[in-house]
């Protein structure tokens, strides 16, 4: 119900496009995974004490492929602002972008009022299973982030460019991780 109530009444539902947007921050305290190693061997991970990080603002719509993110020092409303601006400049003139997220507090239903082809879509509380962007945040560090040293901000924000840029080359990779049945307005 809520969806409808966010969209335009003039517009079809299969002209919306479910875009899901979060943000996760990586840094120098990074996470560590599993090794191969011969048998017998302890392999050492790296494990750093400093606290420099970075915040990535992801989205992804699962029903066309197409992806969207910024990296910032914080987060906070006018970081969020800019990341709606481009989810608004990648959705086509005929079509209206839906983006759900979950209710951090710089996600404010006002920002999306600012633009004509999009809207917010809040999710429940303490309900992050139900945003399959956290499987993109999961594989960037099981992949291509984990068991690295950074020696700064700047180290951090080439990781997580490349990292982004590696999950998004592959437009079957962000469809099958993303889409859930569940998105699809109509049958």
């Amino acid at each position: 119900m809520e969806t409808i109530l966010n969209t335009p009444a003039y517009l079809p539902l299969d002209r919306v496009d479910v875009w899901f947007q979060d943000e996760a921050r990586f840094g120098q305290q990074n996470t560590t995974t599993r090794l191969w190693a011969t048998k017998g061997s302890r392999p050492r991970a790296v494990k750093q004490q400093q606290f420099e990080y970075a915040y990535l603002f992801g989205a992804v719509c699962p029903s066309t492929g197409e992806t969207q993110a910024i990296i910032a020092p914080y987060s906070n409303s006018e970081i969020m602002r800019e990341h709606l601006l481009l989810i608004s400049q990648c959705t086509p003139p005929d079509r209206y972008a839906l983006v759900i997220m979950d209710g951090a507090s710089w996600h404010q239903d006002y920002l999306g009022d600012q633009f004509d082809n999009l809207s917010i879509m809040k999710l429940p509380p303490y309900s992050p299973e139900l945003n399959p962007i956290e499987q993109v945040w999961q594989w960037m560090r099981q992949n291509e982030i984990a068991n690295r040293c950074f020696d700064g901000y700047e180290d951090i924000v080439d990781a997580c460019s490349n990292a982004w840029n590696r999950f998004r080359e592959d437009k079957n990779r962000v469809t099958k991780l993303c889409n859930r049945d569940w998105i699809n307005l109509v049958n």
